[in-house]
Order: structure tokens, then C-alpha cells, then sequence
């Protein structure tokens, strides 16, 4: 509910559980942060003594008296530079004589029902009853700059989704060097900064660390989100647990180069900003034109970290992803990448296919290597003609054939990227993104396309398109293993080149809502060597992100944790893959592989044909546990019990159904020790008033004992042992 108290010119935006307000500051009109957090009964309270501009003589008694003391302190809404504030800023621009000073003030506002949308850009949305909206409209007319802030809150979420867009009002070019989606000013209470950081095949592990004075904080320049750093970081109690503790949560739905930091001030007043990384960012606005900046997600708990992960949950599933796959069972695959590389024709295919059929595996994927002149990654990217010497009969005869076995057929692609030793090169070197005149670096022995081009993106489009439709194909893996650097577009004048970066990003996006459009019934999950680029962005266009490279189950334990304190367990690709892992060498159960994978989408990835007999007999019994969870994992309250990453020796977590009748917690105890004791796992989200049954035991236990006193876990036998734990109402 957003409302607006005119004699106190205060705007205040509740959710379930938790207030935001903000207002017009009565002498000279700057927006002014007020709030944040648990939530209030009315904004009537004299609210303003909160930003502190009151005290002593920090407000000036005339515009000039002292303003830069002033505009340093001050806790704008949206702040800007060149003016005295000199702090970081929301909004920093180049105007055509050199000068940089932007003062925006408050003009107008509309609250309305429903949720603003942003043509181009992915982003949050609601049917009707479910969301309401403000627009506040600030403007500079000395250089006819004027910025729309846009605020969304939802009924059924903690959480606020915020964008900015710019428009130049004026006679003269504006370049914008720096634009944020959100800000929050904050008291700092000895609060602490955790992020998620990493590498390929190590995503999004956690780490914390304190709030120190000056500038903290993530980002990429990498021309996606990346591997090493995530967009998302939150500002976090010394003292939080999953169940205890204040966060402030933030989460960028774009899938670019971003920023994500937090300043602390001399004041002790903490900073925070998330947007576009201004990294090479210089977007330049015509008289008439406008920028829109991508949404923001901010949420806050004082429950504690669990709170957070089931907002942010909560609002991906119900408000963001939009794929007709979202509630529904995805079908188990088996892909061919890991049990084959590119040494694979028809034959092979089929005879893994057949296989898999026998056990209930219901897709087959085929990976690289089936296109132009693929036998190795050093080459025919850009060439996606079927190579008939290894897919004899063509792709639909293969197609056709997996069919009547009874599995539905799967495809990788790779569209962004060209490699310099292809036919496409040969014919349009001048469409890959590299500097004239100087030899280009290469990753993976490729370079990107540049799809800004339209000659480009159609050439692309139509690749894909014609690939599509050339059989029934049901599902898309489509993957980017580069980033991007160098950065030229012959499309682009010089005074552009800085745009390159995000019109990139748009790029992308217009050709994967081309691709749902097209294709509605295809089953789309993206990749980017693996979850280089798993973003709440890319999760507008599909249901699902492969989650890492690296399938080893011990290692999934926290790049799963990671991702999951964030995403829905639906959104993560997870299969369960050979050993010894090829990632890491490691040597785990069968079962303990099948119950990591389950916290997933769920699949293979392995040659079925060549794996030990105990192994492949336990395959029928892990695909009939999909069908009996999935719905459960899918759909239901994640809960974080223990952290591997934290402790070192054991990982558990659960689901709860949304109506509370049934329960799955997963148990993983990762390294066995001698003489000890067993351990209770405190269970959470279950109804202390309720008795639920454990359905392997029959042993009946109350809800309150179950999360109070705890559930007597089993004893294992040598590491990397897991148990699944299913509970039923009573």
C-alpha cells in the first residue's frame, strides 16, 4: 500500500511487514530518505526528525548559507553531482561544456494500481489487486534534466522494486556517466556487508564483512554479471542468523555490468547504490530522448536471513518469472556434454538415449559439437549448419528417432559468439566486437558477436530460428562462454562507443523475448559457462539457470546454498554427473549426487551406457523420488538449517509446502569424525501446534519439538553420506 500525507508531504510505502518513507523536504524541495524497516502504523509521527538536517545549524537558513555542509549530509532519494554532495551519486552527468552539476527537485507525483512497466528491459509484474505503484517526477530546469523515480510494492511480498528514468528536456546533448536503480541511507549500526563471490565452477559463495569507512562493495565489467561477483549484496546485522537479525537485501534484474556498494561516511551514516557499473558507461540523450534504467529489488528482515531468501522467493516466482514451465514438473534430461565432449555422431546419441528411456529419463540433450566444423572449441562458432558426417541423417532424422524412443529432444547453442576460424568470420570479420588494427584477445578461442548491429541480430535470430524449426525441439540451453573486451562497434559513432556495453545487454534481451514469443512451448534454461550470467534478469526469459560447471555434489552444496539464499530451487540447473567428478577429481555416493541434484531442475550428466551397473540400478528409484518431490521442492517455503560453508562438516536444508501438510529436509554430512555424538537438526517453518509423521521411520513427532528440542538425525558411515527427511501432517 503506498500513501501519500499532503500536509506533511510524506510518501510512505508498506508491505506485509515492513514500511519505506521518504519525503519532500519543505525549504527547497530535494527528496529526502526518511525510514526503512519495520513496519509503522502512519506516517503522521513527525517522521523527519530522522534525516537529522534539523539539527544545530546544518540547515542552512537560505539556499547559500553553508550548502555544501548541507548537501553532504543530506540523505537524498536521489542524489546527484557536481553540487556539493560528495558522496557517490544516483545520477551524474556531462553536459556539452564540460560541466557535471545536476540539482534535482521534487515536481509532481501519481500513485496507481498495478505495476509500471519498461519496454526492453525485464522486469517485475502483477495482475490486478496485487501491486500498487508511485512515480514521482523530479526535475533540474536550468539544464531541462528531469528523472522519474518509480516505486512498486506487492501484497504478497517484502519486497520494493525501484528503476529511474531519465529525460532530457533541454536544447543540448546530456551524457549520463552514472546511473543508479536504487539507493538507501542508513544509521550504521555496526552492520556488516555480505555479497556472493567466486570464479567459474565455484559461484556465488557467501562472505561477510564489516562495514568499514569509505567504499565497499561488488560488481562486474566483465559485459555480464559474472562468474566472480553477484549482483546482489545485503547489509546485514554483526549478529544474524537465518532465524534472528536485521537485513536489508538488494537484487539488480539486469544482466550487464553493474555495481553494488556501500559507503560509510564521517557522520557514521551508511551509503548504499545499486545500477549500471559506470565502467566505460556514457549514454548520450538527445534533446527529446530518454534512458530507462533497469529495476532494482530492495527488501528488508528482522527475522533474520531465511526472511529475505523467502521474499526475494516469493517475488521471482510470483512477479518475474513468467515461463508456462514456472509451476510445472520439468522433464528429467540427460545431457551428452560430460559423457561424450565432441567425440559423438547418431549412433552414440541414440544408443545413450535408449538407455536413458529404460530408466525414465525423459530428455535427451545434445551439447556442442553438432554444427559446422565443431570437433574441438577452437572453432565454427557462427556456422550452426547441422554437420551430417557426425549427425548422420540429419538433425530431424535424429530427432525423430529419440522421439519414438519415448524422450523429448534438447539442443545446445551458443548464439553470441563467433570463432575467428569459422565461415561466418571468414565472410563478416567486421562483425565481432574487437578494436580495427589490433589483434584481438581471445577466451575459449572465440569472440562476441555484435549483436547491437541489426544486420547481426538478424543473421543470429534467424540462425536460431531455422535451427528450431528444423525438428521438434523442446528445450534450448543457450550459453555465452566469454566476456566481453576491446570494445568497438563499427554501428556507432564515437561519441556512442560508451553505450556499447549496455546496448549489448538490450540487445540480448530483445532477441530472448523474440525467442519466447516465437517459441512459447520451448523449454529455455540459460548458461554463460555456466552461471556467469544467473541473474533475476535472465530469469524473466527463462525458468531455469544452469547453476555451475561444476557438478560435483560437495562442491554444489555452496554454490546451491549461494544461489538458493536468493533464487527459487526451480530456477537451478542440477544433475547428477560421473565419477571421479570432472571438475574436481572427487569420489561421492551415487545417492548423495541424486539427493543434491533433487534441490533443482534434476537431471545427468554422464555417458548412461558406460557407468557401473550398482550405479545405473539406482537411477529408476532417483527418477521416481523426482516424481514424488519435485511439486514439493518446486513450490514450496525454502528453509536453510545448516551451512556447510560455515561449519565444515555438514549442510541441511528443507522445504515446506505452502499449505503446511508436508515437509523434505535434506541432510548431508560431508565429513565424517570419530567419537562424536549425533546431532539434532532444528528444524523451521512448521506448525508448532501440528504432529507431522516421518514417513520413512512412522515415528510421529510434534511440530514445536521438531524445531524447539530437533530432529534426531541418523548415524552415517564415511563422508559425503546424505538422507532425505519427509514429514507429513499427522
Amino acid at each position: 500500500m503506498i500513501t501519500y500525507n499532503e500536509s506533511e508531504r510524506i510518501f510512505k510505502l508498506d508491505t506485509p511487514n515492513t514500511s519505506y518513507i521518504f519525503g519532500i523536504d519543505d525549504k527547497f524541495g530535494y527528496l529526502m530518505h526518511y525510514y526503512y524497516g519495520r513496519k509503522l502504523r502512519n506516517a503522521k509521527d513527525n517522521i523527519r526528525y530522522l534525516s537529522r538536517l534539523y539539527d544545530g545549524d546544518v540547515l542552512p537558513e537560505v539556499n547559500t548559507k553553508d550548502k555544501n555542509s548541507f548537501l553532504d549530509f543530506a540523505p537524498f532519494e536521489y542524489s546527484t553531482g557536481g553540487i556539493g554532495d560528495y558522496r557517490s551519486h544516483a545520477l551524474e552527468i556531462l553536459l556539452e561544456n564540460g560541466t557535471t552539476a545536476a540539482e534535482l527537485k521534487y515536481l509532481s507525483h501519481r500513485i496507481t494500481k498495478g505495476k509500471s512497466v519498461h519496454e526492453g528491459l525485464p522486469g517485475t509484474f502483477a495482475k490486478e489487486g496485487e501491486a500498487e505503484n508511485l512515480e514521482v517526477t523530479l526535475t533540474d530546469p536550468e539544464i531541462g534534466l528531469t528523472v522519474e523515480l518509480f516505486y512498486a510494492v506487492f501484497a504478497d511480498t517484502d519486497c520494493i522494486v525501484r528503476s529511474a528514468k531519465i529525460y532530457n528536456e533541454g536544447q543540448t546533448p546530456i551524457y549520463l556517466t552514472r546511473v543508479m536503480s536504487t539507493t538507501l541511507n542508513l544509521d550504521n549500526k555496526d552492520y556488516n556487508l555480505l555479497t556472493l563471490h567466486g570464479s567459474w565452477a565455484r559461484e556465488r559463495h557467501k562472505e561477510f564483512r564489516k562495514i568499514g569507512h569509505g567504499y565497499q562493495g561488488v560488481s562486474s565489467r566483465r559485459g555480464e554479471s559474472g562468474h566472480q561477483e553477484h549482483p546482489f549484496m545485503a547489509i546485514t546485522d554483526r549478529n544474524l542468523t537465518e532465524t534472528t537479525g536485521e537485513v536489508y537485501g538488494f537484487n539488480f534484474i539486469y544482466s550487464g555490468n553493474f555495481t553494488a556498494e556501500v559507503s560509510l561516511d564521517q557522520f557514521n551514516l551508511i551509503h548504499a547504490e545499486m545500477g549500471i557499473n559506470p565502467y566505460n558507461f556514457k549514454w548520450k540523450l538527445e534533446p527529446g530522448d530518454s534512458f530507462t534504467a533497469p529495476e532494482a529489488v530492495m527488501t528488508y528482515s528482522f527475522n533474520g536471513l531465511g526472511d529475505m531468501t523467502r521474499s526475494f522467493h516469493s517475488l521471482y516466482r510470483n512477479h518475474l518469472i513468467r515461463s508456462p514451465f514456472l509451476h510445472m514438473k520439468r522433464p528429467i534430461l540427460i545431457n551428452n556434454w560430460e559423457a561424450t565432449y565432441f567425440d559423438f555422431d547418431t549412433d552414440k546419441l541414440l544408443a545413450i538415449a535408449k538407455e536413458a528411456a529404460s530408466v525414465g529419463i525423459e530428455m535427451l540433450v545434445m551439447d556442442d559439437g553438432w554444427f559446422g566444423n565443431r570437433y574441438d572449441d577452437n572453432r565454427a562458432l557462427g556456422d550452426w549448419i547441422v554437420n551430417e558426417e557426425k549427425i548422420k541423417g540429419g538433425l530431424k532424422f535424429l530427432v525423430d528417432e529419440v522421439n519414438k524412443l519415448g524422450l523429448k529432444f534438447g539442443i545446445w547453442m551458443e548464439p553470441e559468439m563467433i570463432s575467428p576460424d569459422s565461415d561466418l568470420y571468414r565472410a563478416h570479420p567486421d562483425w565481432a566486437i574487437q578494436i580495427p588494427g589490433r589483434n584481438p584477445g581471445l577466451s575459449r578461442n572465440q569472440l562476441v558477436l555484435d549483436i547491437t548491429r541489426p544486420e547481426v541480430w538478424e543473421h543470429t535470430w534467424n540462425s536460431i530460428k531455422t535451427i528450431l524449426e528444423s525438428a521438434n525441439i523442446e528445450y534450448l540451453k543457450w550459453d555465452m562462454n566469454r566476456q566481453l573486451a576491446e570494445l568497438y562497434s563499427a554501428g556507432l559513432p564515437a561519441d556512442r562507443q560508451g553505450e556499447l556495453y549496455h546496448r549489448y545487454v538490450l540487445a540480448l534481451y530483445r532477441m530472448q523475448e523474440k525467442l519466447v514469443e516465437t517459441f512459447p512451448n520451448l523449454l529455455i534454461e540459460n548458461c554463460s559457462g555456466g552461471g556467469a550470467r544467473f541473474d533475476p534478469g535472465m530469469l524473466y526469459y527463462s525458468p531455469q539457470i544452469w547453476t555451475s560447471d561444476d557438478t560435483d555434489a560437495i562442491e554444489r552444496l555452496s554454490i546451491q546454498e549461494g544461489t538458493a539464499m536468493i533464487y527459487p530451487l526451480s530456477t537451478m540447473g542440477a544433475h547428477v554427473s560421473d565419477c571421479p567428478n570432472h571438475a574436481v577429481g572427487r569420489v561421492t555416493p551415487f545417492k548423495t549426487r541424486g539427493h543434491v541434484a533433487l534441490a533443482g531442475t534434476f537431471g545427468y550428466e554422464l555417458d548412461i551406457t558406460k557407468i557401473p551397473v550398482e550405479e545405473r540400478a539406482q537411477i529408476p528409484f532417483q527418477v521416481a523420488q523426482y516424481h514424488k518431490y519435485n511439486d514439493l521442492v518446486r513450490e514450496g517455503n525454502y528453509y536453510r538449517l545448516a551451512s556447510f560453508s560455515d561449519n565444515g562438516e555438514y549442510d541441511a536444508w528443507m522445504v515446506v509446502s505452502q499449505d503446511g501438510t508436508e515437509a523434505l529436509v535434506t541432510y548431508v554430512d560431508v565429513f565424517k569424525h570419530p567419537n562424536v555424538k549425533s546431532r539434532r537438526l532444528l528444524l523451521q517453518g512448521l506448525d508448532a501446534s501440528k504432529e507431522y509423521k516421518d514417513a520413512e521411520s512412522g515415528k510421529i513427532y510434534g511440530g514445536d519439538t521438531l524445531m524447539y528440542a530437533g530432529y534426531p538425525l541418523p548415524g552415517t558411515w564415511g563422508d559425503f553420506k546424505s538422507t532425505l527427511i519427509h514429514l507429513e501432517l499427522c
